[in-house]
């Protein structure tokens, strides 16, 4: 009896569970049975195994096959098991070294002509594996790069079978051929690493391609906004009527974010990897990313599910950057709280029948509101036709709970014509970046040492107790919250943006005047020239 095994990962969601992939021959009738809980495509995979490894020049053996993917307790989908499952029958029927695939790690749809072609996940799988001891991983050729990530791993990228087989004999390695496809025409071979509808295989924009703040005209309180809630993470309502800039404004904001960090970059890449919308030459994510549905999105497509193994959703997409919801009154209310777990965690837990998945989401929201239906409420000349229900009735879909977890809410009037016709002296995006990117490292240095790095993460009883504010500087919030203005909850949210305008004026802890910024910034109340005429 002929016996091999090798190794490949599961994903679930986006951690990986290392898989070992066992096949074994005895004599009786041929046949060849996949045990192990495979789904459709996994079972399917017989038929593809034998054609490629046919087509690769090596014989199938003519006995009783069977492969078995442990542990068996464990759901395992997709077609990134058929590189593994070919070479433990090749090892097996002893045509390879069954000791050279023991403790190799394969990744890798194949073709019934014996190609490998890239699937996604490439990277939490690989990561997944390098946390087990693994040391050497086989990859398709187009995502090696991506599997390079990974420190401490050997990436063999291959094109196809055969290349496999002759690296694992000690053979000479043919040469393949790329198949170029026709003119105008997507690579077939690519086509694993990207879901279909999703208008894919687009680069992010460069730095250089990035809307600038230099271009908005006016709008000194929603750019100062802007900027306190890059340099803290802090979740941003624009309202005002319509073309008065809000949208514009939110575009620009993912540019003033600082760089990603080496490790948040693995994890971004990670959850566009598994979802399917990491661009082709593009391996690492080293950008914050900016996500934008439409207002008629689902609650699956905004958080995450959909049939069988859920999938990554916006919430997800946009880990580590922007969340934009524009017309946000517009999304369906049920959609919008479901967004209150995930703003407070920083990720979201979703239950299908196919199983259960935890997905990273921490993701500055930035939302944008009119002030009615029609949008002219409150706006002089063409006066407003919605009747009161239905503006209370429009307003009301922003619930008050998730309104609560909104920490800055600004309201956008309409540009002065003097402002949109003057000389542009507004600020560029690299300035404003440059002083949220100082408030970012003021902010790591204080928290050195615990689990946060922004104003925003930190729980409001150490902002009481271990970082206080300046005496008597809450005064003014204090009575906010007496008068029914703020809750609890509130008055915490309140004290970390105090800290984070604090950062960005330079000064040791928040004084009465950062914490009245930070009150006129949650309320939407104006005290004062605070931001008109005060600090910049």
């Amino acid at each position: 009896m002929g016996f091999a095994r090798t190794c490949s990962v599961a994903l679930v969601g986006v951690e990986g569970v290392v898989v070992e992939v066992q096949a074994g021959l005895e004599p009786g009738v041929a046949a060849f049975t996949l045990v192990g809980l495979p789904d459709k495509s996994l079972v399917e995979s017989k038929d593809r195994v034998r054609a490629a490894v046919v087509n690769s020049g090596a014989e199938w053996p003519q006995k009783k096959l069977t492969v078995g993917l442990s542990p068996a307790s464990v759901p395992k989908g997709g077609s990134g098991f058929d590189l593994a499952v070919a070479c433990a029958v090749l090892g097996a029927a002893e045509r390879v070294d069954p000791q050279a695939i023991a403790d190799l790690m394969l990744i890798g749809e194949l073709g019934l002509d014996g190609r490998v072609r890239p699937v996604r996940g490439v990277l939490p799988a690989v990561l997944a594996a390098a946390d087990a001891g693994y040391r050497h991983v086989v990859v398709p050729e187009a995502t090696a790069a991506e599997a390079a990530l990974v420190p401490g791993i050997s990436v063999l990228g291959v094109r196809s079978l055969r290349q496999v087989i002759a690296v694992l004999a000690d053979e000479p390695v043919p040469e393949e051929d790329e198949s170029l496809p026709g003119e105008g025409h997507p690579d077939p071979v690519m086509a694993g690493l990207l879901l279909p509808g999703a208008a894919l295989g687009v680069p992010l924009p460069d730095a250089l391609d990035r809307p600038d703040l230099a271009e908005v005209a006016g709008q000194h309180r929603a750019r100062r906004a802007l900027e306190v809630a890059a340099a803290g993470r802090h979740h941003l309502l624009f309202h005002g009527p319509p073309g008065a800039g809000k949208t514009m404004l939110a575009e620009r904001l993912p540019g003033l974010l600082p760089p990603l960090t080496r490790q948040e970059s693995l994890e971004v890449t990670a959850v566009h990897s598994v979802a399917g919308v990491l661009p082709p030459g593009q391996p690492l994510i080293d950008r914050a990313p900016f996500c934008a549905p439409h207002h008629s999105a689902s609650m699956p497509s905004l958080v995450g599910g959909g049939s069988g193994m859920p999938r990554p959703g916006a919430v997800s997409l946009a880990h580590r950057g922007v969340l934009f919801l524009d017309e946000a009154p517009e999304f369906p209310g049920r959609v919008l709280d479901a967004l209150r777990q995930p703003l407070e965690s920083g990720h979201v837990v979703i239950a299908r029948s196919g199983g259960v998945m935890r997905l990273p989401a921490r993701f500055l929201l930035a939302l944008a509101a009119n002030p009615c239906p029609c949008g002219r409420h409150g706006m002089t000349g063409d006066g407003c036709d919605c009747p009161p229900r239905v503006i209370r009735r429009y307003l009301a879909r922003l619930s008050g709970p998730l309104m609560d977890r909104v920490d800055l809410r600004v309201t956008v009037e309409p540009v002065a014509r003097s402002e949109l016709t003057g000389p542009g002296t507004a600020e560029p995006t690299a300035v404003v970046a440059s002083r949220v990117l100082a408030a970012r490292e003021r902010a790591a240095d204080r928290y050195m040492g615990t689990p946060w790095r922004t104003n925003s993460e930190v729980p409001g009883h150490e902002l009481r107790t271990r970082w206080r504010a300046g005496p008597g500087a809450l005064a003014e919030a204090e009575r906010d919250m007496e008068r029914g203005l703020l809750t609890a909850r509130g008055l915490d949210r309140v004290l970390r943006v105090a800290w984070t305008v604090a950062d960005l004026a330079g000064h040791d802890r928040p004084d009465a005047e950062d914490v009245a910024q930070a009150l006129e910034l949650r309320t939407g109340i104006q005290r004062g020239a605070v931001l008109a005429g005060g600090r910049p």
